[in-house]
């Protein structure tokens, strides 16, 4: 090859790659910086945080000073269930399959052994006030009766026996009391401005070590996860989501922000294998406080009631708000609307779907639920609805019933209403009973209420929701307004252990 065409090759090589690498600047180079940045301005909608063309230093978070506050006001709660025995032998006059097995089997006593547990709590006046968990101090049977013995053990060892103040199981608080002053205590933040990606520190007593304290960020806001229809037929759920290590033992401990203060009591863990497994949920604050204040003030919660009933899956909630014709699906179907409550009175109807509760926007009834939680009786609410495709805005004033009842028990007609003769107990039996009195069942009447459950004639009633009943007042008293499911409790004479029976009032 001659060397004018060897020079002639290399030149073209060399014009060819500068001629690539200046129409790559051109059209591609600058195509790309278009995307991140406008005359070296951040484009409006870029997803970060920064202001500026260069990103800032993030200074790095010191827990020292919030945990060092708030672990002198979290305290170590122990329980103490005593042994029971609980009889096998119900009494039975129904016949077949029942009368069978009574031939061939006697069902002696069952022994229940002693029961210990603990947990956690926050220390929220100086004079002993205690929040904590209403399955903390339990007595294990669904969250429906207490722990006979409360210890409370604080940050410097000292122990003090606790008193229940109050407890709300639909929201799986509780308050303890304890005689002691001078106390270090928590003050409440404001859970409504939690963000996404917060720090927060859970601090507790886990699995029966000393206090722990945890860090982590908020995962969620608004979450449902069931547990609390465990001890509840009205369940309040609206869980903040967090990654920090909480395990069996941190339930009724603090949940606090960077400043120290308290956002959320802690509740509950994602557990599959029974230890934590990268989740947890805590009460928010703003919750904790309206129950606590009317535990303290009441010694129970005044909730206010919208008076409708919603489906409670979510899924089954979806399909009817999408066949009602909300396109996105969201929102809260309004399955039937009691004629005595709140919302029937405000012109809200069956069909409707709720899609705001005081402008905020609500995907199912949990959601809905944990916008009223913190509302009494009287108080007004803003809800928008949507009704053949037509959005509607009324303000409804809450009740202090469900308005979802069919039956209403009344101090004049109980007998009626049960479907039943009932009488009072009479002394000289209550004291052969060792009891301090009762009700007792004479004769249930073929399709009443009384008859829908396993109760037998000659059943002594001596608690309602595990409210003492001494007599037909107190009774009258105690399922007088009430709605959905009752636990009716009580003895049989002659059998051992105590006997509950769920009695349905009505809708829930």
């Amino acid at each position: 090859m001659k060397l004018k065409q060897v020079v002639l090759i290399v030149a073209l090589s060399v014009a060819s790659a500068f001629g690539g690498m200046w129409l790559y600047g051109k059209y591609f180079n600058n195509s790309s910086a278009f995307l991140q940045t406008t005359e070296g301005k951040i484009p409006a909608n870029y997803a970060g945080f920064f202001d500026g063309t260069k990103p800032t230093t993030v200074e790095p978070v010191d827990f020292t000073k919030a945990a060092n506050a708030a672990v002198p006001a979290v305290v170590h709660i122990k329980t103490k269930i005593p042994a029971k025995k609980v009889s096998n032998n119900l009494p039975r006059n129904r016949g077949g399959i029942d009368d069978w097995f009574d031939q061939w089997f006697n069902f002696g006593p069952t022994i229940i052994p002693e029961q210990r547990a603990s947990g956690s709590g926050v220390i929220i006046s100086n004079d002993g006030y205690i929040v904590t968990n209403n399955h903390v101090i339990a007595d294990g049977e669904n969250g429906k009766g207490v722990a006979s013995e409360i210890t409370v053990t604080l940050h410097n060892k000292k122990t003090y026996k606790a008193r229940v103040i109050g407890r709300d199981p639909s929201s799986d608080i509780a308050v303890l009391k304890i005689d002691a002053t001078g106390l270090p205590f928590l003050l409440y933040g404001n859970s409504d401005n939690l963000q996404l990606g917060q720090w927060v520190l859970a601090i507790g007593y886990p699995l029966n070590l000393n206090t722990t304290v945890t860090a982590g960020i908020i995962s969620a806001k608004g979450r449902s996860i069931g547990i609390n229809n465990r001890q509840s037929n009205t369940p309040v759920e609206s869980f903040i989501q967090t990654d920090a290590a909480v395990n069996q033992g941190n339930s009724g401990g603090a949940l606090i922000n960077t400043e120290g203060m308290l956002i959320g009591i802690n509740s509950a863990i994602l557990a599959p294998n029974g230890t934590y497994a990268g989740y947890s949920f805590a009460i928010p604050v703003n919750i904790v406080k309206k129950v606590v204040n009317d535990l303290i003030e009441y010694g129970s919660v005044k909730r206010g009631y919208l008076g409708i009933n919603y489906i409670s899956s979510e899924d089954d909630n979806e399909q009817a708000v999408t066949k009602a014709g909300v396109k996105d699906g969201q929102g809260v179907f309004v399955s039937a609307v009691p004629p005595d409550g709140a919302a029937a009175k405000a012109g809200i109807k069956k069909g409707d779907v709720i899609t705001k509760v005081n402008n905020v926007s609500v995907n199912n009834g949990m959601e809905m639920s944990s916008q009223i939680i913190s509302m009494r009786p009287g108080d007004k609410v803003n809800i928008t609805y949507v009704r053949d495709g037509k959005t509607n805005s009324v303000a409804v004033t809450l009740k202090d019933s469900p308005g979802q009842t069919d039956i209403v028990v009344n101090n004049s007609d109980l007998n009626s209403t049960l479907g039943g003769q009932l009488e009072n107990l009479s002394k000289s039996k209550a004291d052969s009973y060792d009891i301090s009195g009762g009700v007792v069942v004479t004769k249930i009447d073929r399709g009443g209420l009384l008859s829908k459950t396993r109760m037998e004639e000659g059943f002594i009633i001596t608690s309602v929701n595990d409210n003492e009943i001494t007599n037909l007042d107190d009774l009258k008293d105690a399922l007088s307004g009430v709605s959905g499911t009752v636990r009716l409790s009580g003895i049989y004479p002659g059998y051992d252990g105590t006997y509950t029976y769920p009695l349905n009032l009505g809708n829930n």
